[in-house]
């Protein structure tokens, strides 16, 4: 967890994006085709707090919704899920309310 000025250094740094993000996920491994044990490191996520108070706000949702919202889709991406287009946005997306919804953690406040 860290703040917009830490957050905007790492996205400047690796994605060549002068900004702010709200969550940034670094995978260990770029195949995962391949059988490794059951228990591993998938690699690290970045989540901005100060974007979680805002998109929090902006969106309409509790703090904790957002923060569970970027933790999941940061996990996602480290499991190889994308969003670069509309047919994987759709089954990304799809599956971040799934999980969410299976946690009880709904949009209201």
């Amino acid at each position: 967890i860290t703040d917009n000025n830490y957050i905007r250094e790492i996205n400047k740094e690796y994605r060549n994006i002068d900004a702010p993000t709200d969550v940034i996920s670094f995978a260990l491994e770029d195949n995962m085709e391949y059988n490794l044990p059951m228990f591993r490191v998938l690699g690290d996520i970045y989540i901005s707090i100060d974007k979680v108070k805002s998109q929090a706000l902006e969106f309409g949702h509790s703090e904790l919704r957002e923060f569970a919202f970027l933790t999941i889709h940061g996990l996602l991406h480290l499991l190889g899920y994308d969003h670069m287009d509309e047919n994987e946005e759709k089954i990304m997306f799809s599956l971040q309310e799934v999980i969410l919804n299976e946690y009880g953690i709904k949009r209201e406040k």
